[in-house]
């Protein structure tokens, strides 16, 4: 049985998935299970954030909070005391964006990501971005690659 919080600020957050400073864009865990997580966020206000362009933060983007998501709940569900897998997204699916930009939303974004199959090489997830009185505004899937060279890092020799 975890003993993982069910709750997180930012800073709980960025100890537990591999973005750090202004690159962790979740603000805060809202809940979590074995299958699903739901996280919130006010950084796409941010005139800061790394991911804006000279057009602004675009739709796009919610792809990157929602991986983050998924890091941070594979982070969760691992093992006490265990380093979990290393991981990249390795495909975005059946993505549809109903904003052009995100920097314009007002409110909390609201990120969920639920865990629809995987196994030790790779985790297939569906996630919606939604602002905060819960409006689509991104959604898809996307599957994660586990413990792979590319994942951990390592290089061929």
């Amino acid at each position: 049985m975890t003993t993982a919080p069910q709750t997180l600020d930012r800073a709980g957050i960025a100890q537990r998935i591999p973005h750090s400073g202004s690159m962790c864009l979740l603000d805060r865990l809202e809940r979590w299970d074995t299958e699903s997580i739901h996280c919130s966020t006010r950084t796409h206000e941010q005139p800061d954030n790394p991911l804006r362009t000279a057009d602004g933060l675009l739709a796009p983007n919610a792809i990157e909070y929602a991986a983050q998501a998924m890091a941070l709940h594979g982070g969760l569900l691992a093992a006490e005391g265990s380093t979990p897998s290393a991981g990249f997204l390795a495909s975005a699916r059946n993505v549809r964006f109903a904003v052009a930009r995100l920097d314009d939303i007002a409110g909390a974004l609201q990120v969920q990501a639920r865990r629809l199959s995987g196994d030790t090489n790779q985790i297939l997830y569906e996630f919606a971005v939604k602002n905060s009185d819960g409006l689509m505004l991104a959604e898809g899937r996307a599957v994660v690659v586990l413990n792979t060279p590319l994942a951990t890092g390592a290089t061929a020799t």
